[in-house]
């Protein structure tokens, strides 16, 4: 058993920097291959649970339930987190931006929608003249279908750091402990990206540090449902919006002085806030259970 934790570990960071090659060697951030190369990296983690699990030989079955790929014990429950997580990921994403708006960070353009045409064109799109039904109907789908559309990829990741690797820290390190754990671990593999400033670019590779801080919160919280419910599909679905959304969101705001998402939106510190006291809501008022890791 000692030997499953090197052996994830090593197949989902060295995985990932094997996909994220071709963007340091020339292709960069801003390649048309990097967003599919990002794509492929979230089935990474995936690839270090199958790893793990060839050298247990345990039954599928039994896998599968103790990776959280089943409903959990309670099925009614699990389907409730999962709609509390779709609806409840918009909200978070709507009350940071919000926030970021009201302390000045985020500018808004609701009248030529200005930040939108510009990604447009930048697509070479040419904007309509007048874009917002075209955002409001991209933000109404991102809400609505996006954890669908994003689901397959969402479950690349979770299935790693929420399914297995999540209850296996928490095992050793208690409840807290491994959701810290699991969130930084997770921020830290996506260094292939953010060293070269993903979500970040203001601030270069310090970006790396950053998106840590803000994964070792959203873990707790995805993590949380994990924990609550026995099932990775709650976290698939909080993952999924998250990616669909908060893209969208951000483009709400004006050309002339676009967000720095360094201080701006939920990944931004500003939305570190809310997000904290979510997490702390969560930790206090309705602890979760800490299922046994599967070996």
């Amino acid at each position: 058993m000692r030997r499953q934790l090197p052996v994830y570990l090593v197949l989902a960071f060295g995985l990932s920097w094997l996909v994220a090659l071709p963007i340091w060697l020339g292709a960069g951030l801003g390649s048309p291959a990097a967003k599919g190369l990002a794509a492929i990296m979230m089935f990474t983690p995936t690839a270090g649970v199958l790893g793990v699990w060839a050298l247990s030989r345990a039954p599928w079955r039994r896998w599968a339930a103790e990776t959280g790929l089943t409903l959990g014990e309670r099925k009614g429950r699990t389907g409730r987190y999962v709609l509390a997580a779709w609806l409840g990921v918009p909200l978070l994403i709507a009350v940071s931006a919000g926030l970021s708006t009201a302390v000045g960070l985020f500018p808004l353009d609701l009248d030529r929608f200005s930040l939108f045409a510009a990604a447009l064109e930048a697509q070479g799109v040419q904007p309509p003249a007048n874009p917002g039904p075209a955002l409001y109907l991209q933000i109404a789908v991102a809400v609505l279908v996006g954890p669908v559309l994003n689901a397959v990829p969402s479950l690349g990741e979770e299935w790693g750091w929420r399914g297995w690797l999540l209850p296996r820290l928490s095992s050793t390190y208690g409840a807290f402990g491994g959701l810290a754990l699991s969130g930084a671990i997770w921020g830290l593999w996506h260094a292939p990206l953010t060293l070269l400033g993903y979500n970040y670019p203001s601030i270069g590779s310090w970006a790396a540090l950053q998106f840590i801080g803000f994964c070792v919160l959203a873990g707790i919280a995805i993590g949380w449902l994990r924990l609550r419910t026995g099932s990775v599909w709650p976290c698939v679905v909080a993952h999924g919006s998250l990616n669909a959304v908060l893209p969208a969101v951000l483009l709400l705001g004006d050309a002339a002085a676009p967000p720095d998402t360094t201080l701006a939106g939920l990944t931004g510190l500003v939305g570190w806030v809310p997000l904290a006291l979510l997490c702390v809501f969560l930790l206090r008022r309705l602890p979760a259970r800490t299922p046994e890791p599967v070996g």
